[in-house]
């Protein structure tokens, strides 16, 4: 066999993409422009829930057909790709791009990475007590770093400017990189023989060809620049101009957040009174602060946070709104001509029937034994709602109206007196330890949710509130307070936490 036939290898390509992205069609439309361009070609797929349900590895090698004739026999092509050994990996999203370096199919000395910096969350990042989400800069410097080259921009943003999918972004991506030996134009008659959607399709090639073209090679703004920090502002931030002026940097991309979200909950009055709660931690920041403003930040953020919690009444409206069902059916993958059904699972507690009625009717629920007999039975199994129903849409449409009633309900009386207490411990500690008072605003991040995930949270912070006296009198406190909420973050039950509480007492002054 001449030996220079010898030397021949395949291309390797692994696509990492996830459901609905259409990495199938990608790898289908590979194979057909590697057919029609003179080689053999074999794709392979693999399904799994390593990150996320719905996440698979498909993998194609291509072979010169000149090569294997004049070898006299087919190649063997392998099935799966192995650490080490590919050399152009293909994916749709930040965190599948990690995963496939984390998997050695990343290697600096053959390996083309072309990835998607957007993110879809994985279900640990979800459903993580506390922020869960992997840092994305982490994950773009450790992309850089392991790749041979490494071509990288929003490409679910192009997906979405040319009401395309995200695979054929990713295909112009391919052929704007230049690694394969094919024109452009063999590229886009492999599209045109796919017949389906073929306009839109090679609308996002090209958007991915000419971003692959300009070949980034640093993070995009996307992951390293803060939002909300540059002149423009929303509609809805717009009316509190003056007030977010007197921000900066982290600080005013928060404040800004905060205002969308709260305007969003409540209305703007509810804004207003966010940042009237908010202004006397400037004032402690100059006189206690060490000039980073971290407390005014962290205080800005679990202060909205909080202000924001989850009511029957907010449940209900995110539930109904367009935007949601416009999610579930781009999800599902549902056509026009398809008809789309959404069936809730509510399960409300009395309490929770008691924190959105009226708080003096509330409080009087919450003490009648015979109004609790007679109203529990009612509540002991989840209810069904079709919010794509008549009779569900108008069920949560009608509890959705009560917004404007929020603030005469019992929850809102008692979270408003809570964050009112949490606001002076952390202003308080501030003035004799800023650094604990730091870890004291941190701490308000354990309480979150509804039904019982909240009412452990509670308990947990009650727990840390009752140590803080003590901790002021230690020289690491801020470390020990650190250090506690971690512990119970980590475990929802909060066994870890007392254990960490147990063995902490013997050793606090």
């Amino acid at each position: 066999m001449d030996a220079q036939v010898q030397k021949v290898r395949p291309i390797t390509i692994a696509i990492l993409a996830l459901g609905g992205e259409g990495g199938g069609v990608l790898a289908d439309w590979i194979v057909d422009l590697a057919q029609h361009s003179g080689y053999l070609a074999q794709a392979t797929s693999v399904p799994g829930v390593a990150q996320r349900t719905g996440a698979t590895i498909y993998y194609v090698e291509l072979f010169p057909k000149a090569a294997a004739q004049a070898a006299g026999r087919d190649p063997v092509l392998g099935l799966l790709p192995m650490p080490g050994d590919v050399g152009i990996v293909l994916a749709s999203e930040l965190m599948e791009a990690a995963r496939a370096v984390e998997r050695g199919f990343v290697t600096p000395d053959k390996t083309l990475l072309i990835a998607s910096t957007h993110r879809v969350y994985a279900m640990t990042e979800k459903i993580a007590l506390a922020d869960g989400r992997a840092d994305s800069a982490s994950l773009f410097a450790a992309c850089r770093n392991a790749a041979q080259k490494l071509i990288a921009f929003d490409m679910a943003a192009l997906a979405d400017a040319t009401a395309s999918v995200l695979s054929a972004v990713m295909f112009g991506a391919l052929a704007g990189a230049g690694e394969l030996p094919m024109m452009r134009s063999a590229f886009e008659a492999a599209i045109r023989r796919g017949q389906v959607g073929v306009t839109s399709s090679l609308a996002a090639f090209s958007a991915g060809f000419e971003a692959a073209g300009a070949e980034p090679s640093a993070a995009p703004a996307g992951i390293i620049a803060e939002s909300g920090t540059g002149d423009s502002l929303t509609p809805t931030a717009e009316q509190f101009r003056d007030a977010v002026q007197k921000y900066s940097g982290e600080t005013r991309s928060i404040v800004v957040a905060a205002i969308e979200r709260l305007a969003d909950y409540q209305d703007a009055d509810y804004a207003k009174y966010f940042l009237r709660r908010l202004a006397r931690f400037q004032e402690i920041e100059r006189r206690h602060g060490d000039g980073s403003g971290r407390l005014f930040a962290e205080v800005a953020r679990q202060l909205a946070l909080a202000m924001a919690y989850e009511d029957t009444i907010r449940v209900a409206e995110l539930k109904i709104r367009p935007a949601r069902f416009a999610r579930v059916r781009a999800e599902a993958q549902i056509k026009d001509d398809q008809i789309l059904e959404i069936a809730e699972f509510l399960h409300p507690r009395l309490d929770e029937i008691a924190d959105t009625l009226p708080a003096p009717a509330g409080r009087w629920l919450l003490r009648t034994p015979w109004a609790r007999r007679l109203i529990g039975p009612l509540l002991r199994k989840g209810k069904t709602i079709k919010t794509t129903s008549l009779s569900g849409f108008l069920l949560l449409y009608a509890l959705s109206k009560l917004k404007p009633l929020r603030r005469r309900s019992l929850r809102f009386a008692d979270e408003q007196a809570a964050l009112g207490a949490w606001l002076d411990l952390v202003a308080e500690t501030a003035a004799c330890d800023y650094a604990l008072a730091l870890e004291t605003a941190r701490m308000r991040s354990l309480v979150k949710g509804y039904g019982d995930t909240i009412e452990r949270g509670r308990a947990k912070f009650e727990k840390l509130t009752a140590t803080l006296p003590r901790l002021r009198s230690e020289e690491n406190g801020s470390m020990i307070l650190g250090n506690l909420i971690k512990t119970a973050l980590a475990d929802e039950e909060g066994r870890a936490l007392d254990k960490s509480l147990a063995e902490l007492q013997p050793r606090m002054k």
